[in-house]
């Protein structure tokens, strides 16, 4: 597929769907996050990806953010199985879209960071004393098996850092799968430390990247980012922050009140934003505003 797919206007994205998880009665504190709910609850999973497309979302972000094989070992779950529950993620929610009847609707299988997998926060900070090599040898098999399921793009998503980003790039060649490229910030620059510039324009010249921009950021920081991410990179950008609440590593939970509003949402669209949604704390009730308001504001 190419960004032709999604049409001319505005793209309705999910929410946190481990949020969701949350709202059914999920505790999901342990290392594999929502993609322990693969193996254990899946039509939990098919019943939260349902709850967004009725919100109005168009694209389902799969529950494989913190799969890897490596996690999935960790809880004793050996290869071809892992493979196996990376496939259902992408399965469980092309089943949401199919129950969900309507417009076309589209699956992003998640590809969260390396610093997901360790599960203290590093994917906030990045910088993990990887190599180039060691990080695409990491994301590669990952994206393969979920490839497998046929998802229709990839979400490299909360991206700390430059050098991870190259290498997920790196990894996704010859996949034959496109992606979005979505970096998680601190003001004007990667939570690496790097200036958004030079982030976002890895994604100029490579093909297979349909969409750039920012999630997991705090909602205050997005139209800045956007504005550079249009004007570095020529491709569509996406949006899709957490509520602006705080997360805390060491206890595992959010604090502080939300600062998410749907004038933001007007404001990014505005400075170019073309996929728009939420990432943590923001759930259906969120993503129906959110629709709605773009929807007017395009009308």
């Amino acid at each position: 597929m190419d960004g032709t797919a999604f049409g001319t206007g505005p793209v309705v994205l999910d929410g946190g769907l481990a949020t969701e998880l949350e709202a059914q009665g999920h505790e999901l504190t342990d290392r594999l996050w929502s993609a322990r709910l693969l193996e254990t609850a899946p039509e939990e999973i098919v019943a939260a990806h349902a709850a967004f497309f009725r919100a109005g979302a168009a694209v389902a972000t799969t529950a494989s953010y913190q799969a890897s094989f490596e996690g999935f070992a960790a809880h004793g779950i050996e290869r071809g199985d892992a493979e196996r529950l990376m496939r259902r993620s992408v399965e469980l929610a092309r089943l949401a879209a199919d129950i969900e009847s309507g417009d076309r609707r589209w699956v992003a299988a998640s590809i969260g960071p390396y610093g997901a997998v360790l599960a203290d926060g590093s994917e906030y900070h990045g910088r993990y004393g990887l190599s180039r090599k060691q990080l695409h040898d990491f994301h590669r098999p990952r994206m393969e098996a979920l490839a497998a399921s046929g998802p229709d793009l990839f979400a490299l998503e909360t991206v700390p850092d430059v050098a991870e980003a190259e290498a997920m790039l790196d990894a996704l060649e010859g996949v034959g799968i496109p992606a979005w490229l979505s970096y998680t910030i601190s003001g004007r620059h990667t939570r690496a430390g790097q200036p958004l510039d030079e982030a976002f324009a890895l994604a100029r010249d490579n093909d297979a990247v349909l969409a750039v921009g920012v999630n997991c950021a705090d909602p205050d920081e997005v139209t800045e980012a956007v504005t550079t991410a249009r004007e570095v990179s020529g491709k569509p950008v996406i949006a899709y922050p957490n509520s602006g609440e705080d997360w805390d590593p060491a206890t595992r939970r959010w604090a502080g009140p939300s600062r998410l509003s749907m004038s933001q949402a007007a404001q990014w669209r505005s400075a170019g934003a073309r996929f728009i949604g939420g990432c943590c704390r923001v759930g259906p009730a969120d993503i129906s505003a959110l629709a709605a308001a773009l929807a007017e504001l395009d009308s």
